[in-house]
């Protein structure tokens, strides 16, 4: 158990991007190659993340494949929850 629900990090992801496109998505739609979203868009969604989920996304986690749909997004949230979790502050 990391304390943290995943299923909870995908509704608010697809909550956030249904408000803002008028869209309905799947966890595995390639928002990118389906014409939904733009590379501008791409930063508002780091913002959101970072805000929404208390992560800082920088360097190599900045790459769009992190982007391209909610199930690696929700990934990426994840990951950097459990990677900032160990560090105890």
């Amino acid at each position: 158990m990391n304390g943290f629900d995943a299923g909870a990090t995908e509704k608010e992801i697809l909550r956030f991007l249904e408000a803002r496109t008028k869209r309905t998505w799947g966890t595995g739609t390639d928002l990118f190659a389906s014409g939904g979203l733009s590379s501008l868009f791409a930063m508002e969604l780091v913002v959101h993340l970072e805000k929404s989920f208390g992560v800082s996304v920088r360097g190599a986690d900045l790459r769009l494949d992190n982007f391209r749909t909610v199930a690696s997004m929700t990934g990426l949230v994840e990951r950097l929850r459990a990677a900032a979790g160990g560090t105890g502050e």
